[in-house]
């Protein structure tokens, strides 16, 4: 695979983006996605850009992840092959795969959203996402002839979230991503709003169980991190103890400088990634021994001001791909999650750090700032596996007869 243009006029690409409005976030994983395949092409027996993808293919478990990862390499390849850029109408807010095919009374009630969450200070990643799903509604609405809220029937907007064969097509976040946006603009059309958001049918919020590391996967774990005699580097070492004893996530790990650790006060200090958020965390001994090792006895002599650095090539700041692979590293060193489709990537330690601390009465104030939650209710998805205190809800079964066999091992 030659990487000789892409590496050469890359920068030409952020800067289009940079000036196109597109958002300093997503502009950030264009570039480390394309320092990333820079890095491995020489690697990997790459002949094009499917190869790449076939990359992720086999090692990401998330098809939310996959997708955004395909949009970006077509994105990417475009740009290296055909000299295409992106759409330069983009506005950091919203797809204009749909919105820019929008008839200007369907743009006027976007723009209203946007504008009034951006007021209220809402996460630019959080309007993109309503707006581009109202977008998509608004654009089946009027390819189906419907160029005014007020003439849309009831059947149409049933129709975009259960077929005729009653098969759902769409679920709750989506539901809920149109009637932010209708009750944002019930101003600017109230009736018009009011009739959609009553045609929205009730949809059950569901949320997939998520794994977690038993007890006996933890031990096996600290027991890997430990051993100085198997295959594991002491960057995974400081890395790994980073992820199961502070509970940060990979993204924040990858943007820690040397700078961020705080020996005198034994404190780490970053901004996260994800929120833009400050956050403080105290440095525990067995991280902090983890990490001096490793910069006092492995870490490459760079004028880099990255924490952790790849250890082969031109040593650039690790990314969250190399975070995946060390996490996998440490898995296997650990001998759990082996099978095919276990997850094995950080955000299991973070749900472990999460389930340690609520099992042990820990507020859920407390834990929500030291996961680094803009809002304390982001800590509810980790309940579910806080037996503990589970159990302490459980019902007695006394009362309720119980036909023998069922308890028979034979």
């Amino acid at each position: 695979m030659r990487i000789d243009n892409l590496k050469q006029n890359y920068p030409k690409l952020l800067f289009q983006m940079e000036t196109s409005g597109y958002s300093k976030s997503y502009v950030y994983k264009f570039r480390r996605e394309i320092q990333w395949i820079l890095s491995e092409a020489g690697n990997r027996d790459w002949q094009c850009y499917d190869d790449v993808y076939r990359h992720y293919k086999s090692t990401l478990q998330s098809s939310e992840e996959l997708e955004r990862k395909r949009t970006i390499i077509k994105a990417v390849e475009q740009f290296d092959l055909n000299g295409k850029y992106p759409d330069s109408k983009w506005n950091g807010s919203t797809k204009h795969s749909s919105y820019s095919k929008l008839i200007p009374a369907y743009k006027t009630l976007l723009d209203y959203y946007i504008r009034k969450e951006t007021e209220r200070g809402l996460k630019k990643s959080s309007i993109a996402t309503t707006s581009n799903n109202a977008a998509k509604f608004l654009f089946t609405m009027q390819e189906a002839g419907y160029c005014r809220l007020a003439e849309i029937p009831e059947s149409a907007v049933t129709a975009i979230f259960v077929s005729d064969e009653g098969r759902r097509l769409k679920g709750h976040t989506y539901r809920r991503s149109l009637s932010t946006v209708f009750k944002t603009c019930t101003c600017i059309d109230p009736d018009a709003c009011r009739k959609i958001l009553s045609f929205l049918p009730m949809t059950i919020r569901t949320r997939k169980n998520i794994q977690y590391l038993t007890t006996q996967e933890v031990k096996q774990v600290r027991e890997a991190l430990s051993d100085t005699a198997n295959t594991l580097s002491k960057c995974d070492r400081a890395i790994g103890k980073l992820a199961l004893y502070t509970g940060l996530r990979s993204s924040d790990i990858a943007l820690l400088d040397l700078s961020s650790v705080d020996w005198d006060n034994d404190l780490i200090s970053i901004k996260q990634q994800k929120t833009g958020e400050p956050l403080k965390l105290p440095l525990a001994a067995v991280v902090g021994n983890a990490i001096y090792d490793y910069v006092t006895e492995e870490r490459p002599s760079s004028l880099n001001p990255a924490l952790f650095l790849t250890l082969i090539g031109s040593n650039r700041r690790m990314d969250a791909n190399n975070m995946w692979n060390v996490s996998a590293r440490i898995m296997k060193a650990a001998n759990v999650r082996q099978m095919v489709g276990d997850r094995k990537g950080f955000h299991l330690f973070r749900h472990h750090a999460a389930t340690t601390l609520l099992g042990n009465n820990i507020s859920q104030a407390v834990i929500s700032r030291t996961l680094g939650h803009v809002w304390p209710s982001s800590t509810e998805t980790y309940f579910a596996a806080d037996f503990i205190h589970l159990k302490e809800c459980a019902m007695s079964i006394s009362r309720f007869p119980v036909s023998g066999e069922v308890f028979n091992n034979d």
